[in-house]
């Protein structure tokens, strides 16, 4: 009696091998699910970069304002007329502006102050 009961053990063991370890087994299994959790968690972050880049180039297609607003910030553009202020920390350099500064205004001509014959 006791062979076979260690013989139907042994068998036991050897049908849960599969099931365990073999090629389609548990362990395998497990190990597929964290692949196509990862893998789906970059391709949603990918999802989301393509989303903000279609968004952009709409922008830019479309309005002027993003244009504007990149001119802006990455190279410190103003329009004509406006005045730029730029408030700098301690250990901060400041940006050089690539807008050409605009020409200094005419001078004005001083009125004489002698007076004139009057008619």
């Amino acid at each position: 009696m006791r062979l076979i009961s260690l013989a139907l053990a042994a068998l036991l063991l050897l049908i849960q091998y599969p099931l365990w370890l073999g090629k389609g087994g548990m362990l395998a299994v497990a190990d597929l699910r964290d692949q196509v959790a990862l893998a789906q968690a970059h391709t949603d972050g990918l999802k989301a970069r393509n989303a903000k880049l279609d968004s952009e180039v709409r922008d830019l297609r479309e309005g002027l304002g993003a244009v504007e607003e990149r001119a802006r910030l990455e190279l410190g553009m103003i329009k004509q007329n406006e005045i730029f202020v730029q408030v700098l920390r301690k250990d901060e350099q400041p940006v050089e502006s690539m807008t050409v500064p605009p020409p200094p205004p005419p001078p004005k001509e001083a009125k004489s102050t002698v007076p004139g014959p009057t008619h």
